[in-house]
């Protein structure tokens, strides 16, 4: 999904890229569980972070600044974290980006596609907690690789969990349809069939059915979305994604998918289903993504389980 729908949630990327550094566990209170970094600041609000003088550290590692005081988290979880991201490079130390200033909240699965350092840093916190985590670059990089991966450091202030989604779509079929495109709802928690190979030209213009009106609230530009859904090219009937197919809902801020997802979805009661064709200016315009090839337009259907 992130990848297919240019997400621009660079920061459970930027997790992927130091997974592969050492790890020593860190323990509340400090020790060397910083390696000398530290951080100043409400949980609640964006951290200053300062860095100490010389190399970044060579070693991942966390700390838990504040616990937090609700409920424990824990391994399989979902967490909504506000974090701010600095390259650690002993020289610039440049900050990145955070979500307090985007005001667009992560949604994080505590599970195996996270570092060790994250997956057992999250579980010492509580909801409302402030986390550190310093994780170093693979020592073990190739040689010819041509430019490191600097050392990244994470402030993560869990804000809560996201709400319990549903497993597909509810309430009552439309009958509306999109001309050129077949959708076959099978009921119950199944998945929809698409069929988008047609001799129809798509339009120019975005269009987006109801074929299942859901009854929860309608859907806004700064909510974060659970969606189930499967991604094909007009007129070739090519799959090129699917949360259907990884048996897993993918959630992400609405405002950070390709915009004509934002237009699309915007408004749209939660647990409706929803056929969209997208042309090329509101998706990948000129330019060739993964295998979609370049001025494509593309057909989601979408069941949205989830808006917070």
């Amino acid at each position: 999904m992130r990848r297919a729908l240019a997400i621009l949630a660079a920061v459970p990327l930027i997790f992927f890229a130091a997974a592969c550094g050492d790890s020593d566990s860190g323990a509340t209170g400090g020790g060397n569980a910083s390696a000398g970094v530290k951080v100043a600041g409400n949980v609640g609000a964006k951290p200053t972070v300062t860095f100490p003088t010389g190399s970044p550290a060579s070693k991942s590692s966390y700390e838990v600044v504040s616990e937090g005081t609700g409920p424990a988290v824990k391994s399989g979880d979902k967490v909504i974290v506000n974090l701010t991201v600095y390259n650690w490079d002993g020289k610039d130390n440049a900050f990145q980006g955070s979500s307090y200033d985007t005001k667009t909240p992560e949604t994080i699965g505590v599970d195996q596609q996270l570092p060790e350092v994250l997956q057992e840093g999250f579980t010492k916190v509580k909801h409302g907690g402030r986390l550190l985590a310093v994780m170093a670059a693979d020592p073990a990089a190739p040689a010819q690789q041509t430019e490191a991966t600097p050392t990244k450091v994470f402030v993560l202030d869990v804000v809560g969990a996201p709400p319990e989604a549903l497993k597909a779509a509810t309430g009552k079929e439309t009958g509306d349809t999109l001309t050129g495109v077949k959708v076959v709802n099978p009921g119950g928690d199944k998945a929809p069939t698409l069929t988008t190979k047609t001799k129809d030209k798509p339009g120019k213009k975005l269009v987006v059915k109801t074929l299942i009106e859901g009854t929860g609230a309608k859907v806004t530009a700064a909510n974060t979305l659970t969606v189930h859904y499967t991604g094909k090219i007009w007129g070739t009937d090519k799959e090129f994604d699917s949360s259907w197919g990884k048996s897993e809902p993918a959630s992400f801020p609405l405002g950070n998918v390709i915009q004509g997802w934002q237009q699309g979805l915007a408004g749209v009661p939660v647990g409706s289903r929803v056929v969209m064709s997208i042309p090329p200016d509101l998706g990948y315009g000129d330019k060739e993504q993964q295998g979609i090839p370049a001025n494509s337009t593309l057909v989601f259907v979408v069941d949205i389980l989830a808006a917070y």
